[in-house]
């Protein structure tokens, strides 16, 4: 894990999920995920987007060619839990489908544009996750 991660992790624990600098005011959930090849337990913090019951979270990688790590470990392993705020929720992560997908990015880029300037930047589509309570 980088030193980066650590810290936004270690200032959510501190601060009963809240974190500043370029994530204040955003919604920051950290979401453990197990590696695909080493099974390794990892714990990613993102931002995330609240669906009804469901928190949806962006796999943009800041808009690399490829998926990040996370997707891939989500996609193997999709029974994980999540931190928000002080809880800790077991959850099941699923892609969404192609047509649910572009409906939540639309709602997603309206709110946070960010989103929209990654997806210019690659050539794949930014996949959108679901996370469910178990």
């Amino acid at each position: 894990m980088s030193d980066w991660n650590q810290k936004v992790i270690d200032e959510f624990r501190a601060n009963g999920g809240k974190v500043g600098g370029q994530f204040e005011g955003a919604n920051m959930i950290l979401v453990h995920n197990i590696g695909a090849k080493s099974g390794t337990e990892r714990v990613s913090p993102m931002v995330y987007f609240p669906d009804g019951d469901r928190f949806l979270i962006i796999a943009s990688a800041a808009g690399s060619p490829k998926n990040p790590d996370w997707y891939h470990n989500l996609k193997a392993h999709p029974e994980v839990t999540v931190e928000v705020g002080t809880e800790t929720i077991p959850v099941v992560v699923e892609e969404l489908p192609r047509a649910e997908r572009d409906e939540k990015w639309a709602e997603i880029t309206a709110v946070a544009p960010g989103f929209a300037e990654y997806q210019e930047k690659t050539s794949r589509t930014i996949p959108v996750l679901a996370l469910t309570r178990a």
